[in-house]
């Protein structure tokens, strides 16, 4: 709405910012404006002529989990630093642990297990007819969480998740690791591959390779933990945030002595596991 020729209605003189989630407080909303407007000032006084970088597979790889999309926010608000707009990145914390909450901790010792909601583009389907109109349905059925492991021995600590070795990718510090688990958390109808059943819960254990044990393990839920639906919506935030929390459970580990499937690398998702192939390489 800049200066669009075709019309009148596209010389408004307006930069137009889409593809944004609506915030759940007025106070985030707030610094979601203020944040579009120091970039439009920066780029304004600035032009950014810099080389743009082809991520190509990052995108749904690396820029899925919040560990490395924390990063690149950081390095935006460094960059208006720079330009004499500062902006402290953990003004924008809530935003990440709106969009993707923790979901557990587990420790044994100096090993630290954390478990991260993350992100995950649902495709679109092809067009289906139903009753007497054509539909596009979209594929809901997959889910994506972020494991990070802090105070791991290289070569001694990995992790498993349903008993497959999760590749860890370094995060940048010392003795930490960060991964992607994708995997199939419903069963619709409609969706791609619908043969594969779905892989909840999944159960995560800390692997001492050394010792061919498990330190410890815990399991992540979809659904109530029994396997039955609640009976109703949660009234309040703090009665989904229990929810949550049942869903995680430290509750049982891999037996000794530990072994561990290791499925195919994928070079086009280096730091994402897909457990759907599961079903196609063992």
């Amino acid at each position: 709405k800049l200066f669009d020729p075709g019309g009148p209605s596209g010389r408004q003189g307006l930069v137009e910012f889409r593809a944004f989630e609506m915030p759940p407080h007025e106070r985030m909303a707030s610094a979601q404006a203020l944040l579009m407007r120091a970039l439009i000032a920066r780029f304004a006084h600035t032009p950014y002529r810099e080389q743009l970088v082809p991520w190509g597979n990052a995108i749904h790889d690396r820029f899925m989990l919040p560990h490395f999309v924390w990063n690149d926010f950081r390095d935006v608000c460094y960059d208006l630093a720079r330009h004499g707009v500062a902006m402290d990145p953990e003004w924008y914390r809530p935003f990440l642990d709106f969009r993707c909450p923790a979901v557990g901790r587990l420790q044994h010792g100096d090993v630290v297990l954390e478990l991260r909601t993350a992100l995950e583009p649902w495709p679109t389907l092809g067009e289906q007819p139903t009753g007497p109109v054509v539909a596009r349905y979209v594929d809901s059925s997959l889910e994506r969480l972020e494991v990070k492991l802090r105070g791991l021995v290289e070569g001694r600590h990995v992790v498993a998740v349903n008993g497959i070795e999760l590749p860890l990718f370094p995060s940048g510090t010392t003795g930490e690791g960060v991964a992607g688990v994708r995997f199939r958390a419903w069963q619709p109808p409609n969706c791609l591959q619908p043969n594969i059943p779905v892989h909840h819960p999944l159960r995560f254990d800390v692997i001492d390779t050394w010792g061919r044990r498990s330190l410890g393990g815990c399991q992540y839920h979809v659904w109530h933990p029994q396997g039955r639906a609640y009976d109703s919506p949660p009234l309040t935030a703090f009665e989904a945030a229990a929810r949550r929390a049942q869903r995680f459970t430290t509750e049982g580990h891999m037996p000794y002595p530990a072994r561990l499937e290791r499925l195919a690398q994928r070079p086009e998702h280096p730091l994402t596991l897909d457990l759907r192939w599961s079903a196609i390489d063992r």
